[in-house]
């Protein structure tokens, strides 16, 4: 008999735990594991969406052979940006500074280094005679399309 009902308690007790992570609100041990399925299927969709945007990801990545890391910060004065490519990318200094230019954004302060790989740290602050105020994203943006137009005009000039 206590067997039996240590069996029972235990039947319950896992019914309970599968009803609370599938958020099932019934209490028929038959509902429940219909819920569990659902819940089931539910987590399969994700995870197939999940590895179709793997998929799109890495297929986005290979088309553009050269990995960069962009962050822009808003500062009190303007932004802290940093560029960081594994491969050097001679050239590209140049069309992230006329980025900066085209934006109306001035140099504060820099660090460049072109040897091994490419790496660019620049505060560039507003224009104080520029009207219209710009955000991290518009710069980031703009770098983002300063480094498309030159990995194209560079895969052109090869």
């Amino acid at each position: 008999m206590v067997s039996r009902e240590h069996k029972r308690a235990g039947l319950h007790e896992k019914l309970q735990l599968l009803r609370s992570i599938t958020n099932s609100h019934s209490m028929k041990k038959a509902s429940i594991i219909v819920d569990a399925s659902k819940y089931i299927e539910e987590l399969k969709q994700k995870v197939e969406r999940l590895n179709q945007d793997i998929t799109a990801a890495q297929t986005s990545n290979n088309r553009n052979p050269l990995p960069m890391q962009v962050t822009v910060e808003t500062l009190e004065k303007g932004f802290l940006i940093n560029i960081f490519s594994e491969k050097s990318c001679p050239g590209l200094l140049v069309s992230v500074l006329e980025a900066f230019q085209d934006l109306g954004l001035n140099v504060l302060e820099a660090r460049v280094s072109c040897t091994d790989s490419f790496r660019l740290q620049a505060v560039g602050g507003e224009n104080e005679e520029q009207s219209e105020n710009i955000d991290a994203q518009v710069v980031k943006q703009a770098v983002l399309q300063a480094i498309k137009n030159w990995s194209e005009s560079s895969d052109e000039q090869e």
